[in-house]
């Protein structure tokens, strides 16, 4: 596996580089949309992005739990979680180490 992560910079370099928007409106432009997507989800709405994946948020009910080391019975509270579910063809890119 690669060791790199790809970050708020990265994607506004790649903006700068393929747009041409100036470095400030190119980050802007990123956390944007991040901001957006973020929000979205915030308010437990799906996010799909064609050929990417969708994003969603999903209500998790409260359960009783296993404490693994001690097998004491601890009870998880109900939450929201973030779920990803890519494309076929995202799935297909990762699969073949496609890059474009």
């Amino acid at each position: 596996m690669v060791d790199k992560t790809l970050t708020r910079m990265d994607l506004a370099e790649a903006v700068h580089a393929e747009v041409g928007l100036s470095r400030n409106d190119s980050a802007d432009l990123v956390e944007s949309v991040l901001t957006h997507v973020s929000d979205a989800l915030v308010r437990g709405e799906a996010v799909k992005i064609s050929s990417f994946g969708t994003f969603s948020v999903r209500a998790k009910a409260a359960r009783i739990g296993r404490n693994p080391k001690t097998g004491e019975e601890v009870p998880i509270h109900p939450r929201r979680v973030l779920t990803f579910r890519p494309s076929h063809l995202m799935k297909g890119r990762v699969a073949t180490g496609n890059k474009s």
